[in-house]
């Protein structure tokens, strides 16, 4: 008795746990045998897909068969043996090699010219199914990335939830990835280190095992976690509806931290004022180093004439800065009473910059639809194309986000937190530690630089403007209006103040927090005029008695300036006919005032 295989397949895994199509196809395969009188010898099952080559349970049997291990196979019907014409090809040969293939449901003589045409056409629509069938899956998967949808699981921090509905972050997963984009933006770590944290804060896989460097690498890179879809196969984008977890700026400067343009050092030593300075005439960054217990931050280019400066140089500078751009008490009221005076028509201003990001808005989806125009035409190449749309989606979602910041948190709430800062800048900076410190200098400040011995500091806005507050005109004096009105004055002059200040403000970094102020305030009593000269001064004492009798000496002086000023008020007022009792008029001669 001849002896024969038996194949059966279905197209996945789960098909041959949970369905009954192997089952089927075995029984059908039986009856078929036992009708015959076939005799099987061995069973061959497999659970892939027939549309693509490579099927190793398929193969295995073809090469059983070329060493004619048996006289043929039994299999159910013609689609279960091959999907792609290149495997019926290989069928095909064996069968003009004198291989019997019998199909159970299918009653084709193989060895006559009809029943192999009848055959061949069978191959033929299975193979055109399986194309239509890819190209039906194809729609369907581009028409849900084009409704921001992601059809494929989610990862690591999100959750499915199932087909036709966005992905979730994960309540569990989410902070920690989180935490993740944030320590590794910090620059303070290497990928190794980040994976060592990843152990600490308990973050895992989907199978329950540690991140690799490569999958902690992909997750790095994925633009999903900032509300963007990227095919790694094909390198397209799509913008997505699902709530991202970092924002589009941390996750553009971890991908230049990637790309190595922003070099992750290892600290070895916490220097306070470390990458903070730079050589002014070299432009590069001062290095600290520890020479007799002192801290010098040195310029190491060889022929760079700028040498060292000590940290506490650096140290009493910035104080005088700070003196500088600190409000007075006076200052402080005006500036709060000012500041809720323009809150009030925060909705107004609300609305213009909202008009503002929409023209942005309008103006990246037009390039976008002159860049398809470009693709369309013929202009631009796929690969091309495909780079400049994933950058102008990066930066739709840059502006959409700064849009949604700008509701949330106006210019003039983020004005306000400066503004505290700014009432107690001194102490502020006094009672914080290491790290405070540098967040109130980087706050402050835009550029230090050192010439020769001297440190020369660029204020950042909105610091800039306060430094500057004493020579904010608020113009001429009219002759019809009395000197006398100095609240007023300043008033108009802490206004136009904040006017300025909210104009020049930059856009709030979510990853900055104003370091708690000390309760203690010095120069609380003296004039706004000389108060910064006065606090600049004082920090130079560092001896408690030597304060002491500054103080004194201080307090005596402005006693004496206050008179003078009242003295001069009176004599105004008095001219000014505010005094019923003292004025004089140009109709009245002194002698003759009663």
């Amino acid at each position: 008795m001849k002896q024969y295989y038996g194949y059966i397949r279905v197209s996945t895994a789960k098909q041959g746990t949970h369905g009954v199509s192997l089952i089927e196809q075995k029984a059908a395969i039986e009856r078929y045998a036992a009708r015959t009188n076939l005799s099987i010898i061995e069973w061959f099952e497999e659970r892939e897909t027939a549309a693509k080559r490579g099927r190793p349970v398929f193969t295995r049997m073809l090469n059983l068969l070329r060493k004619a291990k048996a006289n043929g196979v039994l299999i159910h019907k013609i689609d279960r043996s091959a999907r792609n014409l290149k495997d019926w090809a290989d069928l095909g040969e064996l069968i003009d090699a004198g291989v019997e293939v019998h199909f159970a449901a299918d009653a084709l003589d193989l060895n006559s010219r009809g029943g192999r045409l009848s055959a061949d056409i069978q191959a033929v629509v299975a193979a055109d199914y399986i194309r239509n069938l890819r190209e039906e899956t194809r729609k369907g998967f581009y028409g849900r990335l084009k409704q921001g949808l992601y059809p494929l699981a989610a990862p690591l921090g999100y959750l499915d939830q199932g087909g036709g509905k966005a992905k979730t972050p994960c309540p569990k997963a989410a902070p920690l990835v989180r935490t993740v984009f944030e320590l590794y933006a910090s620059g303070k770590h290497s990928l190794r280190s980040l994976q060592d944290e990843l152990i600490r804060i308990g973050l895992r896989n989907k199978r329950g095992g540690s991140i690799s460097l490569n999958g902690l690498s992909k997750m790095l890179s994925n633009p999903f976690y900032c509300g963007l879809i990227r095919l790694r196969a094909t390198g397209e984008t799509f913008k997505a509806v699902h709530e991202p977890i970092v924002s589009v700026a941390q996750f553009e400067r971890i991908q230049q931290i990637l790309k190595g343009k922003y070099g992750v050092r290892v600290l070895r030593h916490a220097w306070l004022f470390r990458r903070l300075m730079r050589c002014a005439l070299c432009a590069h960054t001062l290095i600290g180093e520890k020479q007799k217990g002192r801290v010098y931050y040195r310029c190491h280019t060889r022929a760079c004439p700028t040498t060292t400066v000590q940290e506490d140089v650096v140290e009493a500078t910035l104080r005088g800065f700070q003196a500088r751009a600190q409000l007075t008490p006076e200052e402080a009221t005006e500036a709060r009473w000012c500041l809720e005076e323009r809150k009030r028509h925060t909705e107004t201003n609300r609305r213009e910059n909202q008009a503002g990001f929409s023209l942005q808005l309008a103006d990246a989806r037009s390039r976008m639809d002159r860049l398809t125009d470009a693709l369309l035409d013929g202009l631009l190449d796929r690969a091309a194309f495909e780079a400049r749309k994933g950058s102008l989606l990066l930066e739709t979602a840059r502006l959409e986000e700064r849009a949604a910041t700008a509701t949330d948190a106006d210019s003039a709430d983020r004005l306000q937190e400066m503004l505290e800062l700014a009432t107690s800048l001194i102490s502020s900076y006094d009672s914080a530690d290491d790290d405070g410190k540098r967040r109130i200098v980087e706050m402050t400040t835009s550029n230090l630089s050192l010439r020769g011995k001297e440190l020369e500091i660029t204020p950042s806005e909105p610091f800039l403007a306060l430094v500057n507050r004493h020579v904010v005109t608020c113009g001429d004096h009219q002759r019809d209006t009395p000197r006398t009105r100095e609240v007023c004055h300043r008033r108009e002059q802490i206004g136009k103040l904040i006017d300025t200040m909210i104009t020049e403000l930059p856009a709030k970094d979510p990853s900055y927090t104003i370091p708690a102020a000390s309760s203690e305030e010095i120069g609380d009593r003296y004039d706004p005029s000389v108060y910064s000269l006065i606090q600049r001064k004082r920090s130079q004492y560092t001896d408690t008695g030597a304060r002491k009798k500054f103080d004194a000496a201080l307090q005596k002086y402005v006693d004496q300036e206050s008179a003078k000023k009242d003295a001069a008020n009176k004599s105004r007022a008095r001219y000014a006919g505010t005094d019923p009792h003292n004025a004089v008029t140009r109709d009245s001669p002194r002698n003759s005032a009663s």
